[in-house]
């Protein structure tokens, strides 16, 4: 069973540092959320309240941290499917090109004597044989303009040597801010956030989105200066990782598939092995593509064991699927059992520590040449499920934009399976047919004369420079090119230009506001709208919109 540990740290008081406010408290809960929420089953919290001398104390001062990092990580405690998150609320500092966390006795006048140096922290993380370790650092305070060197470069470069997932609350030229309205760092309360069920961020890639889009927002709304908080995840393929699995959805299991298969195909065969073994914490039954690809792996592994032994494995011991079937006549028995070994060995561990499911290995788009018919003659009301787009080509031939906007939202949803719940997710916009939509979009781009429709809106929203991560100043961009938000106000459907002189890209928009979010307001619904139409425009990119 997979086991989930953190080290949380958070401190108000400093003896040679300006004190901080809600440090402490956002430790305190996120132990709370990691032990109540994930249900971790060793959460270590050291905050400036704790109690000082004692054998066992938890009070943040250099020696006692160092103390415990050296005790507790002297031997290998956890396993490559096995988690550790480490969470700091504090000061941090650079020196002489090197990263420091500052403890309640840090003294920047002193910092390599009295801090803690960020690259032990990590090599003492490397040593406790965790296969995921996050590293989250809420460390860039207001008290560094007045000493020291940014904080944040080395950790990064560290991260990336390292293969650890480092989240950050902002950037190295900028400042992570307390909010006393909050009564939290405005980090911590968007990212314990996005983790609860407000955000449902069941992947790091998810997480990635929803903290560079919400702290923005929330500096914004307090009146603060810029802060970009960003994960640097090494390699890219862990971005797909389901860090809370109550929270996954099919389409994130779908990911962290592809992203397994994408490592075999890399030859990465350990971090293939642990995107199949974290995938399978989703499932119940076995998996046919999972045992397939344990035994690839388990092959590939054999065969470089024998290439250390100089046996050269004949050409007729490779089928056609790439697994290896190797004869006991073409090799010594002692060799022979050596493979043997090596496959059972490795596919004997991974079903005792794993129960994969069924998944379907199905990956292709639903391309169709119908499409490229579509664009090349008068329009076709094709469809893929036999929707009837009669009336909405009739409404947009009279000009009747916003009767036309509501039945494209309903077409959409039918398109989607979602007629009950009325609004779309990421995985129903996943599985729109591509031809059902370039019907609707070459509906709109006709009798608009290409001033409406999916693809325009595609092409403004990659012109302001959405790409991957795509955060609220991205989407208020978007949003004023449409004509969604004036004067930096939000505009409510009913505010809209239903006019044919509505700014390009205005419609559709019921399909796109309304169904992509369900309306808990801006402040959580936008972000649901920047989510939802990235996966929209990616879906489009797909079918060639």
């Amino acid at each position: 069973m997979t086991k989930n540990w953190a080290l949380v740290i958070g401190i108000n008081q400093y003896e040679f540092l300006e004190p901080l406010k809600y440090a402490k408290q956002d430790a305190q809960l996120m132990q709370n959320f990691l032990c109540n929420e994930i249900g971790f089953e060793q959460v270590f919290l050291f905050c400036d309240r704790s109690p000082k001398g004692l054998e066992a104390s938890t009070h943040p001062y250099r020696n006692t941290l160092l103390q415990f990092l050296q005790d507790f990580f002297e031997q290998t405690c956890l396993e490559p499917g096995d988690n550790f998150w480490f969470f700091l609320s504090g000061h941090g500092i650079g020196h002489a090109n090197q990263d420091y966390i500052m403890l309640c006795d840090g003294n920047p006048q002193d910092v390599e004597n009295t801090a803690l140096p960020v690259n032990y922290i990590f090599e003492k993380l490397r040593s406790c044989g965790a296969g995921n370790i996050i590293l989250i650092f809420d460390a860039c305070r207001d008290q560094n303009k007045t000493f020291g060197e940014k904080f944040g470069q080395q950790t990064q470069q560290l991260a990336h040597q390292n293969g650890f997932i480092s989240i950050f609350a902002c950037g190295c030229d900028e400042y992570s801010y307390e909010i006393d309205a909050l009564q939290q760092g405005v980090f911590t309360y968007a990212l314990l956030e996005g983790l609860g069920n407000q955000g449902q961020c069941a992947t790091l890639e998810r997480l990635n989105q929803y903290l560079r889009f919400r702290v923005p927002q929330l500096v914004h709304q307090y009146k603060h200066p810029r802060q970009t908080p960003h994960i640097v995840v090494e390699p890219k393929a862990k971005s797909h990782l389901i860090i809370l699995p109550k929270h996954a959805t099919l389409d994130d299991i779908s990911q962290l598939k592809i992203s397994a298969f994408q490592a075999e195909a890399d030859k990465n065969l350990e971090l293939a092995e642990q995107l199949w073994m974290q995938a399978n914490i989703m499932a119940s039954t076995p998996d046919i593509d999972a045992i397939a690809a344990m035994q690839r792996i388990a092959s590939l592994r054999a065969e470089f064991l024998y290439s250390q032994t100089n046996i050269v494995l004949p050409a007729s011991s490779l089928e056609k699927n790439g697994r290896l079937s190797l004869p006991l006549q073409t090799l010594e028995v002692t060799s022979t059992n050596n493979y043997q070994n090596e496959v059972n060995k490795t596919t004997e561990n991974f079903f005792k520590r794993n129960n994969i499911a069924a998944f379907n290995s199905d990956f292709k788009n639903d391309k169709s040449n119908n499409i490229h018919n579509i664009k090349e003659q008068d329009i076709n009301l094709y469809s893929a499920l036999e929707i009837n787009y009669q009336r909405l080509k009739d409404l947009l031939a009279a000009g009747k934009w916003k009767q036309a906007d509501r039945e494209t939202l309903t077409l959409l949803l039918k398109a989607a399976g979602r007629e009950k719940e009325g609004w779309l997710n990421i995985q129903s916009i996943n599985q729109l047919p591509c031809i059902d939509l370039c019907t609707i979009d070459q509906l709109w781009l006709k009798y608009s004369n290409e001033r409406f429709g999916l693809s325009v809106q595609k092409g403004i929203w990659e012109s302001v420079g959405a790409q991957g991560d795509n955060d609220y100043e991205i989407w208020c961009k978007f949003c004023d090119h449409v004509g969604w938000r004036v004067n930096n106000n939000w505009l409510f459907y009913s505010d809209l230009t239903f006019t044919s002189d509505a700014p390009k890209g205005h419609f559709p928009a019921a399909g796109v506001i309304h169904l992509l979010t369900q309306w808990r307001g801006w402040a959580v619904g936008s972000f649901s709208c920047v989510v939802g139409f990235s996966a929209l425009a990616s879906k489009m990119e797909i079918c060639d919109l």
